[in-house]
This record gives C-alpha cells, structure tokens and sequence, in this order.
C-alpha cells in the first residue's frame, strides 16, 4: 500500500470484538486478543509443518538469510552536510547500525564508517523490539536528530532526540510516545508536530488532524495549534524549506489519498495556494514545479494530465499563470521522478516501462533539455546530492543514479548535470549465474480491448511447452509502477531452479501516467483484475505455462488484486500467494489506515459505491463449494496500516466452507511482514516452498 504518514492503535475495539450474523469472525480483528492470537498460532503451526516439510526449505532459508545477511550489498545513502548516512544490517548487526562516513571514503571499497546507533545494543537495553523508521536532521551542523523508533515493525513510531557529537539522546529534548506522528523542524528549538494529542486529535483514518508548534523545554500540552485538517480528511502536516534566502513553511490537509489543499505561511499569516488539489507542488528555490494528475484548463490552454510544469514562484504567487513544461505524456511515456540539484531538474521518465534520464537547466531566459546517456533498458534512478543549506556546496549539480534490470545487479553511480559521464561507487554482486536467462517484454489484450504490457524473466533452456512452474505478480493500484528489478531471491530460488517470473503492468499503477492509474480506481478497479486475468490467458494461450503451473503473488492492494482474481477466474491458477491484503471491503474503511484508500476504492457505507465493491470483495465472494487453487495467505501481527484482520477473517471464513488455505503470521514484522533478516528469509523460504509445492507437480 503507498505509504501515508503513519495510526497508533493497534487493533479494533468495542463491537468489533462480537460477532455478527453476517461476520462471525469479528473477533479476529481483535489484534492482540488472546483467543485471536490462539487462532493465529494454531494456524502457523498447521503451515509451518506442511511448508517445511518441502525438501529444499531450510536450504533456501539459508541462502536468503545469507543474502538479506551479506557485507556486499550496496549502502544506499542519503547526503546531510559533510557526510553521507546509512542504515545497514548484516549478520552481527540483525536489526542495524545507523552510520555515516564522507564521500571520499565512500569511494574506497571498504569504507570507514562512524557508528552513531546500534541499534541491537539500544533494542537490548530498552528491552524493546526496536526496528528503525528513520531520523530527521537539522542542518547545516546536522548534529540534533529526531530518530523514529517502531516496535516490531509498526508504522507508529517512537520519537526521540539524538545528539550526534555526544551519541546520546538528548536530556529533555523533544520526545514522543508511540503514535502515526508527523515532526518537522522549524528551527533548532522548535517544531512543528502531529501526533496523538488526544480525543479528537487523529483523523478516522488514524493519522494526525492537528499541526502544533511544540518550543524546546515546555510540555507538549502547552504546544499551540497552528493548523487543522477535518476529521474526515486524511492527514495534516507541516512542511519547512530552509534554504537561505527562499525559506517557506506549507501546511497541507489531504482531503483524501490524492487531493490536498495548501496553506503558505507569509508573514506569519496562512494563505492558502490555489492550485489543482490533485497536483504536486514543489518549491525550488525561485522557481515552482507543478506536476498534474488531471488536466488543467487556463484560458485558451489545457495543461495535460502527467505534465510537469515549471514557474517563476514569486510571480505565481502573485497571480500569473505562465507555465513551460519540462514534460508532456505520450501514449508511451510518463513522468517517473523528480529531482533537483542547485540549477537542474533531473528527470527519471518511463519509455514502456523503461527508465531514461533528462536534465534541464534554466539558460538565457529559457528553459533547455538535455537527454542523459544512460543504461537502458531497465530501472534507473536518480537522486540529488545537493545540499541546499550550504552556502558553497561543492555537491551542487552532483547526483546518484541507480541502474538495475532483472539480470543485472544493482549499481550506483555518481553523477554531474551537463556530462554523461559517471564514476561507479558500488555494486551489488551477482547472487546467482544468470548465463542463459532471457527477458522480454510482451502485450496481452485485456477484456476492453486495452494493450498491458509484462515482462518475461525465461530460466535457462526453458521452452514454451506449457509445462513451465511460472509465477505471475502484480499490484496495479496507488499510481505504483512495476518496473524491472533485480532479486537474488527470485534468482536463487526461482530461476536457477527453472521457475518463470511475469510481472505485469496493470491499470492502477503508474507505468504509464496519471490516467493509467485513474483508469482503474473507484468503479473501473475491475479493470486491475481484467488487465491481471488477461495477462494470465496470455501466458497460457502462448504455451509459456499452464493453469496447472500457474501461480500468483501479490502484497497489499495487491493481496487484494490476487484476492479477487482467485474467486473471479479459479481455474487460471493453481497457487495464490496474498500478502499482507485487504480482502474484506465492506469494513476496510474502519480499519487502521483505511479510510485513507477510499480515494481508491469508494466507501462501502454508500450504497452506489457499495455495489461495485460488493462485486469483488474477497470475503463477500468466497463460496462453499467452489473449487479454487491453494492459497497462502500471509501478514503480521505488528501491521498498523493494513489490518492483519482480513487476512484473519479470509482464512477462517474458507475453512469454514471447507477450503484448505494456508496461513501464516509473523508475530512481528510491520507492514512489510518481517522484522529483521532471519524473519525476512524464513517468510521467504515459506512462500517458495509453498509454490514449488504447487507448482511442480505433473499436470
């Protein structure tokens, strides 16, 4: 599910807790009841036993734990001041290190690194099960740090002030218990924070409401509020641009998961931005980046939906409408991302599904494109190294860019605007021998007519044959691309061992702009589910496998995806892996982090929108009787944005009509399902065991 700021409850409530006639297995919302939790550790030590029971698990454990494990993967890092900070895990360091080294070192092969966080030591001796969710510095010194500390995984957070010279938390510095909390610096003394006051101080969809000015040494009680969404909105928050000479504060209140509106603080008095509330608005430096997701009309011109727009921000504010596009959609290609050194904007586009560079700097009063030479075709990156609160940044027009395709290992390279040429920092090793492996990228015909393209990882010596154990994923939802990536995982346990990977670029996600997105959301997000079964067909129309060896995968909205397409087309597949899902959407919206989707979805308690959810919800549509390919369902007790609730009810609901799916929650693990590497990999080794299981077996 796209990421939202984060609700600190952990469960339902109340009537939840009782079952109804029409949901008997409410009870199971309960999150960390004892009966509930009963049902779940029965449950994973039913599947536990039938998936390690495949001969090749614990080899496979293993070669994830060692991989999740290695010294040599890349540490991604990200710039603050004078150093470059990571967080990394290996197998002394299970739940990590926060670290920093400079770029000169970074450059070597074996960096110094400076610890700044053990995180082991700290979980040890605060006796809690701390996963990191990141820190936020204040610069230029970059020495006080607001560090995010979840329990188990958990998108509610911990926050507490860390002092980088001394490596301690700070004495009385800003501190905050556990909630979805939104923290942003105003100044060296001051913040502004979102978090749970209180009654009526989170949204339905459990995040923060109100915007508070929080000053150094005075109780959070004493906080003055400066900003206020409606309960039924989303979220609020506060964001604050410090770069010298062009500083500015916004507050936004996102009315729901794809509109905000935004207020500017001018003269300490709060103006509200008039703008497509579906558009993202960046201030960078004099200038204004609008990015549309509708089309635009002013005057005698309609700026097109996907366009990325770019302004004089002072002139803008005063009224003018003059835009130059940096980007215009083609039936081909979208805008991928955004990034911006102290002149330029390095553009990340998508040429079906495939990354390309551009650059554009401001010259002579006009604005000038630059295609960058780069790999191709593949996913490609790229992330600024500017730091604008520098007064003389020796980084101004410096950039990382990522490159990484289904067979080829991850590299970063550093970068300069106005050259193609690159320095290489690092690279993820080869995990596996991908001599022989073929990709290519295809076109099935979905139910309307619509072309959707995937990809085609082929193991070595495979042959259309029909016979081939292939595993379909997708996701196809919250404007979220599935581009090419490369998985050891996937490498060492799938196509080594003669396993065929699809991935498909369904309608719901971003490979191809706004409107691919938009085109299946609310009442069109059948089309997600058309666009996944076509594909299906496809593969087994081209002999590249057969329902009988045929599985499917899919995470959050794409649990849901899988969910669906298993009860609406059974007899395409024979395996259904659905993690962490949504799967019941006649409640979804009282849930956690739910009502924040409905943007996406619709809301079930109006009757019009409630007759096209009912059409496809999981568990309003399983059926005694009907026969369905096996399923493994999986999530996690700690997930506070996607209730492990329906997966719960789903399982239960199925055994009780006399299915055998499978079930497995891990106690901890957040929304991404594990907590550190040895959950990762054992979750890992569970969920291809379960598909080899299923899939290679004569027809």
């Amino acid at each position: 599910m796209a990421a939202t700021p984060t609700d600190s409850s952990t469960g339902a409530a109340g009537p939840t807790s009782t079952a109804t006639a029409d949901d008997p297995y409410l009870w199971l919302e309960d999150v960390q009841g004892d009966k509930a939790l009963a049902w779940v550790r029965e449950r994973n030590a039913q599947s536990r036993a039938l998936l390690q029971a495949f001969p090749r698990f614990g080899t496979m454990r293993d070669t994830f734990r060692a991989i999740l494990d290695s010294r040599e993967k890349i540490p991604y890092v990200s710039r603050r001041g004078g150093h470059l900070y990571n967080f990394w895990r290996d197998a002394g360091n299970q739940r990590g290190l926060w670290r920093r080294t400079t770029l000169d070192e970074y450059r070597k092969p074996n960096p110094a690194w400076e610890t700044l966080i053990d995180l082991d030591a700290l979980a040890k001796a605060d006796n809690e099960n701390w996963v990191w969710s990141g820190a936020d510095c204040f610069g230029p010194d970059y020495n006080r740090c607001l560090l995010k500390l979840s329990r188990g995984g958990a998108d509610a957070v911990v926050v507490r002030e860390f002092d980088i010279a001394k490596k301690a938390f700070v004495a009385g510095g800003f501190t905050l218990p556990e909630a979805k909390t939104q923290i942003e610096w105003q100044d060296a003394d001051t913040v502004y924070v979102g978090t749970d006051f209180g009654p009526g101080s989170m949204t339905d969809s459990g995040y923060p409401r109100i915007i508070k000015r929080w000053k150094r040494g005075t109780p959070l009680a004493e906080a003055s509020t400066v900003f206020e969404a409606q309960p039924k909105d989303v979220y609020a928050y506060a964001s604050v641009d410090r770069t010298p000479g062009f500083e500015r504060t916004v507050f936004g209140r996102a009315s729901d998961f794809y509109n905000t509106e935004l207020t500017l603080l001018e003269g300490g008095k709060p103006v509200r931005l008039e703008r497509p509330s579906d558009s993202d608005f960046t201030f960078w430096r004099d200038q204004l980046l609008i990015q549309l997701r509708s089309d635009w009309k002013l005057g005698d011109v309609t700026w097109k939906s996907g366009s990325l727009l770019v302004t004089d921000a002072k002139a803008y504010l005063a009224g003018e409408r003059r835009f130059t596009a940096l980007f215009t959609p083609t039936a081909t290609r979208s805008l991928g991302g955004i990034s911006t050194t102290h002149g330029t904007v390095v553009l990340t586009v998508l040429d079906n599904v495939a990354g390309r560079l551009e650059e554009w700097r401001h010259v002579d009063k006009r604005w000038q494109r630059r295609e960058v030479k780069a790999p191709f075709p593949g996913t490609l990156g790229a992330s600024s190294l500017h730091d604008p609160l520098l007064k003389d940044d020796a980084l101004a027009e410096s950039y990382l860019v990522t490159y990484t395709d289904f067979v080829t290992p991850d590299s970063l390279m550093l970068a300069r605007t106005g050259s193609d040429e690159r320095t290489l920092l690092k690279a993820r090793p080869a995990f596996f021998d991908a001599k022989g492996i073929k990709v290519e990228q295809r076109f099935a015909t979905s139910k309307d007519g619509t072309k959707v393209p995937y990809f085609i990882v082929w193991p070595p010596g495979a042959k259309a044959d029909g016979r081939n154990p292939t595993l379909l994923y997708g996701y196809g939802g919250f404007e979220v691309s599935q581009q090419p990536w490369y998985s050891a995982g996937f490498g060492t346990a799938w196509y080594t061992q003669g396993g065929v990977l699809v991935v498909a670029n369904i309608r719901g996600g971003g490979e191809y702009g706004p409107a691919w997105h938009q085109a299946a959301t609310k009442a069109n997000k059948q089309k997600s589910y058309d666009d996944f079964a076509a594909v299906a067909e496809d593969l087994i129309a081209q002999k590249v496998t057969s329902a009988q060896h045929l599985g499917i995968e899919g995470g959050s909205n794409g649990g849901l995806l899988v969910g669906a397409v298993m009860l609406q087309r059974p007899e395409l597949f024979k395996a259904v892996v659905c993690q962490v899902p949504l799967l019941d959407m006649r409640r979804y919206h009282k849930l956690l982090a739910g009502a924040s989707w409905m943007a996406e979805y619709g809301d079930p308690d109006k009757a019009d929108e409630w007759a096209w959810l009912s059409k496809y919800s999981p568990y309003q549509n399983v059926r005694p009787g009907m026969k369905l390919p096996k399923v493994l369902f999986t999530t996690s007790t700690r997930d506070d944005r996607v209730h492990p609730g329906h997966a719960r009810k789903m399982a239960a609901r199925m055994l009780e009509q006399g299915h055998a799916p499978l079930y497995y929650e891990n106690i901890e693990g957040g929304h991404g399902g594990a907590a550190d590497n040895a959950q990762r990999a054992d979750l890992m080794a569970l969920e291809f065991s379960f598909l080899w299981q299923q899939l290679s077996t004569a027809p």
